[in-house]
């Protein structure tokens, strides 16, 4: 299957300074990205908080940043505020943003998209049918991957949030960039309560709805497509709902939360308490 994304676009970072000027600014680490492939990273505020999150991928002279059409503009004006005297050249391109999925590999020159445990591929230039975007948003909740602007907005979270550890866009070993000190503090002492998780509903699921257990919000639904959503939720609230014998639900649609298959994240014990 395939679809046009047409409320994605791309900038392109090109020069003799490319690597190390996004290097030195975004969380992901360029060094493990491979031709042929797409990884998340994201540009923090100094609060650790995610202004912009994106796809990075290598091309001629440089790499090309695949984000939310709206953000495109004001993450080139905000990548110029830091350029300097680096030799780079940040430039909007009108390539056409596709996806690919269960085709088993991508057509040729399309590359992975690696927030995917597998065969989904982002293509860059191609002519590709409108298709079916319905059906790509409903794979992407189904396995809780969030994105700036659709789903959340900018300055509002912090990558833990959203699960930017746990896909690679964070990366713990490399050096500093912008955000990075509270980042790694929320890491260390493992203090990140606030997940998106993946909700399955018996009815229709309203983006903004809280979700609610005995009474009390324990997060919120980001995004939905009819009964399945993701959400952000206090996992610690969850979990003490959860052995209080609590039940889901938003807007008084039953609902159940699960974390997403992919993610290596445990939730914690009841009781555990404590604020992200």
């Amino acid at each position: 299957m395939s679809a046009r994304l047409s409320d994605r676009a791309t900038l392109h970072v090109t020069g003799a300074d490319a690597e190390p000027f996004l290097q030195n600014l975004v969380t992901a680490d360029l060094d493990a990205l491979a031709p042929g492939e797409a990884r998340p990273a994201a540009l923090l505020t100094p609060q650790g908080k995610i202004l912009f999150d994106f796809l990075l991928s290598r091309i001629d002279d440089g790499l090309r940043l695949d984000v939310a059409a709206g953000a495109r503009s004001d993450l080139a004006k905000r990548l110029t505020l830091y350029k300097l005297r680096a030799k780079v050249a940040i430039s909007l391109s009108d390539e056409p943003v596709g996806v690919f999925w269960e085709t088993g590999e991508g057509p040729a020159g399309a590359v992975a998209d690696r927030r995917f445990p597998t065969g989904v591929f982002r293509s860059y230039g191609m002519d590709v049918d409108e298709g079916d975007p319905a059906a790509f948003e409903a794979l992407r909740l189904s396995l809780g991957i969030a994105e700036a602007e659709r789903d959340f907005p900018g300055s509002d979270v912090f990558p833990h949030d959203v699960l930017l550890d746990q896909n690679g866009g964070v990366s713990f070993r490399k050096g500093c960039y912008v955000g990075q000190e509270v980042v790694a503090r929320m890491q260390h002492r493992g203090t990140a309560r606030r997940r998106v998780m993946v909700l399955r509903a018996e009815g229709h699921l309203t983006p903004g709805a809280n979700v609610e257990a005995g009474g009390r919000t324990i997060g919120t639904v980001l995004s939905a497509h009819v009964g399945l959503g993701i959400g952000m939720v206090r996992i610690d609230r969850l979990v003490d709902a959860l052995a209080a014998g609590a039940s889901l639900s938003a807007d008084g649609v039953p609902v159940e939360a699960e974390v997403p298959s992919w993610a290596g994240y445990a939730l914690p014990e009841a009781g555990s308490g404590g604020e992200a």
